[in-house]
């Protein structure tokens, strides 16, 4: 990845700025986006959990931790049909055009998640110092994504159905998370399967560390860095067995 970072920058610039093409708001939109989402939840879900306590953040941090999860993956399940000159005409390794479609997404939630700081601030009145942990989760959660991605995309390679199926599956994995609702709602003897959710997981430790001020405990990081290694490994491994062939199925 080092010997092609100039390729990986570029192909990285050039994704991020096709996304915000002939947009007025252009990058301002992975802000307004999220905000607005969270917005509309709030609004429908007030008079249900709008009792819990830092119910209106904990939407936010939500949201923008599914945004990243949702974009990165659905963008990088096309990194390679979508790149097929470099797929067919030139050598490249072929897991950094994966690589920089989730690293245009991990920019665009770096934005996000920054902007989101001031909001933290006037809803609570101050920052948690655990908020410095924040970069550590989120290198954690890019590389469960990174993983995810390696594998979507060299499946969708074979099988164009799966943009259908994913489109089904992130939509489940949506109300299957604790984004608009809180997790005490989740009766005890579901919860062990629930929290098999690698979303879940993730959202309950952006919550832990940027809103509520706590540690998250050494059994949830175990966990998240087990989902993130598992992914990156099935992942790699698929996207090897698989690549060989990308230039004929294209």
């Amino acid at each position: 990845m080092w010997q092609y970072r100039e390729l990986i920058r570029n192909l990285t610039v050039a994704d991020l700025k096709n996304r915000y093409q002939n947009t007025s708001l252009g990058f301002f939109w992975s802000l307004l986006s999220p905000l607005l989402m969270a917005g509309v939840l709030y609004f429908v879900f007030r008079h249900l959990w709008g009792h819990e306590e830092d119910f209106a953040v904990n939407i936010l941090v939500g949201v923008m931790a599914w945004q990243f999860f949702s974009t990165g993956t659905s963008s990088s399940l096309r990194a390679i049909v979508s790149n097929v000159g470099l797929v067919t005409r030139v050598y490249v390794p072929r897991h950094i055009l994966v690589l920089s479609n989730v690293l245009t997404s991990l920019i665009n939630s770096l934005f996000a998640f920054v902007a989101l700081l001031p909001i933290i601030l006037i809803l609570r009145s101050s920052l948690p110092p655990t908020v410095l942990l924040f970069p550590l989760v989120h290198v954690v959660f890019f590389v469960f994504l990174f993983g995810a991605g390696l594998f979507l995309s060299s499946l969708y390679v074979y099988f164009r159905d799966l943009t259908q199926i994913w489109d089904v599956v992130i939509r489940t994995l949506f109300f299957a998370s604790p984004i608009m609702y809180p997790v005490t709602i989740i009766p005890a003897y579901i919860m062990p399967y629930y929290m098999l959710n690698p979303v879940t997981q993730f959202i309950i430790i952006y919550r832990d560390v940027m809103v509520a001020g706590q540690l998250p405990s050494p059994y949830s990081m175990a966990v998240v860095c087990g989902f993130a290694v598992l992914a990156y490994a099935v992942g790699s491994l698929t996207f090897r067995r698989l690549e060989r062939r990308f230039a004929e199925q294209m």
